[in-house]
């Protein structure tokens, strides 16, 4: 049986057209002023940070030499040769990278350890009172928004050239980042759990351990994962003002215009981290999502 469609009246049926019309009119009219605002901030910026596209376009060939000197002449007839030639110190670059894998892997553990620790203070729904959640949260905060760099510097100083000082950089780093990051896993836990043993007379911690770790665990070390992987990067860096790893040696092959060093170290971190990456990208699928990786 067909059922008829009623029909607006047509004076009704055009005030609702001309309404969409303007409504129409009106989101376009506010997307144009948004974009063009935008494009203004943008060219402002710019200007204040003396960015020249000029500039830029003028000197990319000097950008395009510099890579081109960077690659090695190998030839089909004495492939391994030149091979050999170009990583002739392979065991000593390996074993500073290495150290920059550890250097990371400390850095990310120490610092995750305070992290975990402060969380849970820093945490809006568990936290034990107010003035600790405050000074947790700011504690974390400056951790954080210190540069690693501006550590690894202050460390050099203190206490002289080597690993060590990257190591207490990137820690003190990572536990404000990963801190703030942990504290938002626990605000979004189920509340139920909790409630209920509170109810029971559970203590803090028994409710901490019971009822809040279960459901923060895979998401706490899957960031801790994603952390190791930024370390990594982060340690190379760290050779540069003399914390130890692969960036110092990069840095005196840069300094020395040993062009196909800096090419050879450089793919080195490349393959490393990458690995790396596909590595912990795996295990952090599993940890979120057990059931939907084969």
């Amino acid at each position: 049986m067909a059922t008829a469609v009623p029909v607006l009246p047509a004076a009704q049926a055009k005030a609702l057209a001309d309404a969409y019309k303007a409504a129409v009119a009106a989101r376009r009219q506010r997307t144009l002023l948004v974009l063009a605002i935008i494009v203004v901030l943008v060219f402002v910026s710019a200007q204040l940070a003396h960015v020249r596209p000029l500039t830029l376009i003028a000197n990319i060939g000097n950008f395009g030499g510099f890579i081109g000197r960077t690659i090695p002449k190998i030839s089909a007839g004495n492939f391994f040769g030149d091979i050999a030639e170009w990583y002739w110190a392979f065991p000593k670059w390996l074993g500073l990278l290495w150290q920059t894998i550890l250097i990371a892997y400390l850095g990310t553990l120490m610092g995750a350890v305070v992290a975990f620790l402060l969380c849970f203070h820093a945490s809006a729904n568990l936290a034990r009172s107010r003035w600790s959640r405050i000074a947790a949260r700011r504690f974390l905060e400056f951790c954080r928004t210190v540069p690693d760099i501006v550590f690894a510097l202050i460390f050099v100083i203190a206490f002289g050239l080597g690993p060590m000082a990257g190591v207490l950089a990137l820690s003190i780093h990572t536990a404000g980042a990963l801190g703030k990051l942990f504290a938002e896993v626990v605000e979004n836990i189920d509340m139920k759990p909790v409630e209920g043993l509170s109810a029971a007379g559970a203590s803090w911690v028994q409710i901490i351990r019971f009822a809040v770790l279960p459901q923060v665990a895979p998401g706490f070390a899957s960031y801790a994962l994603l952390r190791f992987e930024i370390n990594v990067r982060g340690a190379g860096v760290m050779g540069f003002v003399g914390a130890g790893g692969i960036g110092q040696e990069f840095l005196v092959a840069i300094r020395n215009f040993y062009y196909t060093d800096v090419s050879a170290i450089l793919l080195m971190i490349i393959a490393t981290v990458i690995l790396i990456d596909l590595g912990t990208e795996q295990i952090r699928h599993r940890l979120i999502n057990p059931e939907g990786v084969k």
